[in-house]
C-alpha cells in the first residue's frame, strides 16, 4: 500500500537541518513520500521543525505553524505536528494556545513521532540522512547542548548541557556520507571547542578532526562555532598540516571590551581576545576568520562600542556579522540587567559598525583579483556557475561567479579559479588549467 506524503520545514539553523534530514531517513524507510520546504507543500502531513532561539526566529516559526493551521482548517492537511527548539522551550504554552497542532515534540524526541504515526525508529540507519543540501557537501553535527552560561544566550536553556557524541560514531557517519557522494563537511556544533570533555574528559576537536581529514574522499573540512575562552590551539596545528582541513573557523566573539565581555560572562578579556586572534593568524597563516558581534548590550557606553570599533579595523576580518541585543527570556541578562540602550542607539551602532566591515570586506574581495583558488561549483544560476573557496561556507559567505560561456563545468567538482573582478559582494573567475 502507498504511503503517504510528508512535508517537513526546517526553520533556523543547519544543526536543525540535520535533525530534519535523519528524521526524512527514518520516514522514507517506513515508506512515506518525504519532500523537503516544498514551494507546494500539498501532503497529508506535515512536519514543522522550529527554532526559539530569538525574537524574528521565534516569530517566524509561529507564523510558519499558523499557515499550516489554516490550511489543516481549510481541510488541505490530515495531520499536523511541530518539533524543534521553539517547542522544546515553550511546550505548555503553544499547546494550550495552538490547539490545531496534533501533536508537539521538543528538540530531543522527535523520534516519538514516528511512533505517533506507528512506526518504528530504525536504530540500523541512525547514521544515514535524507541531504537536503547539493549533494557534494553537508553539515556534520558533532554535538548538542552548550555548558557556556553567556547571560543574553537562551541556547542552554534549550539544548541542555554539552553531549558530545563519540568519535567512531562520527566517523560512521562522515564514510557513510562520503559513499554517497559528499566531498565537503561542515562541521557543526553549538559549541566545538568543547567537544569531548564530557565523554573523554579532554578537548578532543582537534584528534577528531584530525580523523576525519584521513578518511579518503574528504576534500574539505571546515568548523563553525567555536568559543574563545581555553582554545584548544592543537586545533590550529591540524588546520595548519592538513590539506583538506580548511583555513576557516567561525568563532563568536561578541565584544572586546572586557567590562562587557565580564557582564556577558564569557571568561575572556580584551587582551586575551587581542592575542587570541593574533595566535590564529600566526600559527595559521592566511586563515579566514568569520565572527559575530553584539551591540547594544547592557552597559555598553559610546566608550564600550568605541572599543569594539577598533577592535574590528584592527582584526580585519574576512567575515563578520552582528546582531543588536535583545532580551532573552529566562536568560542571566535578562533576569539580572536593564536594558539600557535605546533600540534607536542599538540600530545606529548596527549600522556604523557593518559599516566598517563593509569597507574592509569590499578590500579583502579586491585584493584577490588576480588570484587563483581551488574553488568547488556548487550550482548553475541563469549565465554563471556559482562556486565557493575553501574560504567560504555556503549561504553566509562570498560566492565565485564563472560564466557558463567559459565551458561546461561539473557541479561538487573542484577547480583552480583565476579572479578576475570582485563586485559587492561575490568575485568573478575564470576557470584555469
Amino acid at each position: 500500500m502507498k504511503k503517504k506524503r510528508i512535508d517537513i520545514i526546517t526553520m533556523g539553523c543547519s544543526k536543525n537541518l540535520v535533525d530534519s534530514e535523519h528524521l526524512m531517513r527514518q520516514l522514507e524507510e517506513c515508506g512515506y513520500e518525504v519532500f523537503h520546504d516544498s514551494d507546494n507543500p500539498c501532503g497529508e502531513i506535515a512536519v514543522i521543525n522550529t527554532c526559539g532561539f530569538i525574537g524574528d526566529a521565534k516569530q517566524e516559526s509561529i507564523n510558519m505553524i499558523l499557515e499550516f493551521c489554516e490550511r489543516k482548517e481549510q481541510g488541505n492537511l490530515e495531520k499536523l505536528y511541530v518539533m524543534g527548539c521553539l517547542s522544546e522551550r515553550y511546550l505548555n504554552e503553544l499547546r494550550e494556545e495552538i490547539s490545531q497542532v496534533d501533536k508537539f515534540y521538543g528538540k530531543f524526541n522527535w523520534t516519538a513521532l514516528l511512533d505517533d504515526l506507528k512506526q518504528q525508529y530504525n536504530e540500523g540507519i541512525a547514521n544515514e540522512r535524507v541531504l537536503t543540501t547539493p549533494g557534494h557537501y553537508a553539515y556534520l553535527k558533532i554535538s548538542e547542548g552548550c555548558n557556556r552560561r553567556c547571560a543574553y544566550c537562551a541556547i542552554p536553556i534549550i539544548t541542555g548541557s554539552h553531549k558530545s557524541r563519540p568519535i567512531e560514531e562520527i566517523l560512521d557517519e562522515v564514510r557513510y556520507l562520503v559513499s554517497k557522494g559528499v566531498r565537503e563537511f561542515q562541521v557543526i556544533a553549538q559549541e566545538l571547542t568543547y567537544y569531548g570533555v564530557d565523554i573523554y574528559k579532554k578537548q578532543s576537536i582537534a584528534e577528531l578532526v584530525e580523523r576525519m581529514s584521513e578518511i579518503e574522499g574528504v576534500e574539505w573540512i571546515r568548523l563553525h562555532y567555536a568559543y574563545p575562552s581555553n582554545f584548544p590551539y592543537d586545533l590550529l596545528r591540524v588546520m595548519r598540516e592538513r590539506k583538506n582541513v580548511c583555513k576557516y573557523l567561525d568563532i563568536a566573539l561578541q565584544h572586546v571590551s572586557t567590562k562587557i565581555l565580564k557582564k556577558m560572562l564569557r571568561n575572556v578579556t580584551k587582551e586575551d581576545t587581542y592575542a587570541l586572534v593574533e595566535r590564529m593568524r600566526s600559527e595559521v597563516p592566511g586563515i579566514c576568520l568569520r565572527t559575530t558581534m553584539m551591540v547594544g548590550f547592557p552597559g555598553e557606553t559610546e566608550k564600550e562600542f568605541e572599543e569594539l570599533m577598533e577592535f574590528v579595523k584592527w582584526a580585519k576580518f574576512d567575515r563578520l556579522g552582528a546582531f543588536a541585543y535583545c532580551e532573552e527570556d529566562g536568560t542571566y541578562a535578562a533576569m539580572n540587567y536593564r536594558d539600557s540602550v535605546s533600540q534607536k542607539k542599538k540600530q545606529e551602532r548596527l549600522d556604523r559598525l557593518m559599516e566598517v566591515q563593509q569597507r574592509i570586506s569590499a578590500r579583502l574581495n579586491d585584493e584577490k583579483v588576480g588570484k587563483v583558488f581551488r574553488t568547488v561549483i556548487d550550482r548553475v544560476e541563469g549565465d554563471y556557475y556559482i562556486g565557493r573557496t575553501e574560504f567560504d561556507s555556503p549561504d553566509v559567505d562570498t560566492e565565485v561567479l564563472i560564466h557558463t560561456a567559459e565551458g561546461e563545468l561539473e557541479i561538487g567538482a573542484f577547480y583552480n579559479v583565476r579572479i578576475t573582478d570582485a563586485v559587492e559582494f561575490d568575485l568573478m573567475g575564470q576557470v584555469v588549467q
